[in-house]
């Protein structure tokens, strides 16, 4: 699929790899929609790339639904929706005074994740299911944001794996469901990326981090993520498939 001329949603999209996506996207020619619970970095964000901010929060439906309203009225049907809304974790199972984890923090980082990536996937693919198709047979494409830690995740991440390996898993069933409505699915699983999550690390250990890395021994930039995104969308025979993108990284379990 051509971005240019397309209306593309973007969660997550006020800061992090989600803000890069939504620039690339719009310097690729795309109508964007910047959807984030942070309102005023949302309107940033859109001011800066001439698209729409809205105000959501994924794992509410009628909230995303209104989201969704708001970006079709001011670009029109949405066919690019990129999920990269999400928040991390670390909690040991058993904490240090010997008492369980809250079951409650678990919950919380799965609705969000998991199940707030599948809300907004549901709404957006049933809309776009009754689109045109384009020339190339395609209606739409979607793209998950997994981690690597899906795979090798680290000690105190169970509830961060999980939503994330549960994002990895979605992913083949949901392209092999949509696929009689044209529409593509395909998830990014990054590594260390230089976040503003991770920029308040304290240097030195922003470093240690950085070195971890095989090749290139550095954290990923926004931009890189962001380019890979593109690219899905891009490339019509991607469909189904979960890329690793963390220069070769293996997470230790500490």
């Amino acid at each position: 699929m051509q971005i240019q001329g397309q209306s593309a949603l973007v969660t997550g999209g006020a800061s992090g790899l989600g803000e890069a996506t939504a620039r690339a996207l719009a310097r690729l020619g795309a109508r964007v929609a910047v959807l984030d619970r942070n309102a005023e970095q949302a309107a940033r964000v859109a001011a800066d790339i001439g698209g729409v901010a809205c105000a959501c929060d994924i794992t509410d439906a009628a909230s995303v639904a209104a989201a969704l309203e708001q970006a079709a009225v001011a670009h029109g049907p949405a066919r690019i929706l990129m999920n990269v809304a999400g928040i991390g974790s670390a909690k040991r199972i058993v904490q240090r005074d010997g008492s369980a984890a809250p079951l409650e923090d678990f919950a919380r980082v799965v609705n969000i994740n998991l199940i707030g990536t599948y809300n907004v996937s549901r709404l957006f693919a049933a809309a776009c299911s009754r689109l045109e198709a384009l020339d190339n047979g395609e209606r739409g494409v979607m793209l998950f944001t997994a981690s690597v830690a899906a795979f090798d995740g680290q000690v105190g991440q169970q509830a961060y794996s999980a939503s994330k390996a549960g994002l990895a898993g979605m992913t083949l069933p949901m392209a092999r469901d949509l696929a009689q409505h044209a529409i593509r699915v395909c998830t990014i699983a990054p590594g260390l990326f230089a976040t503003p999550l991770m920029q308040e690390l304290p240097e030195a250990v922003q470093q240690s981090l950085a070195a971890s890395i095989p090749f290139p021994p550095r954290l990923g930039r926004p931009e890189e993520f962001a380019e890979l995104a593109c690219h899905i969308v891009t490339n019509g025979h991607l469909n189904g498939e979960v890329i690793r993108l963390d220069g070769a990284l293996r997470m230790a379990p500490r």
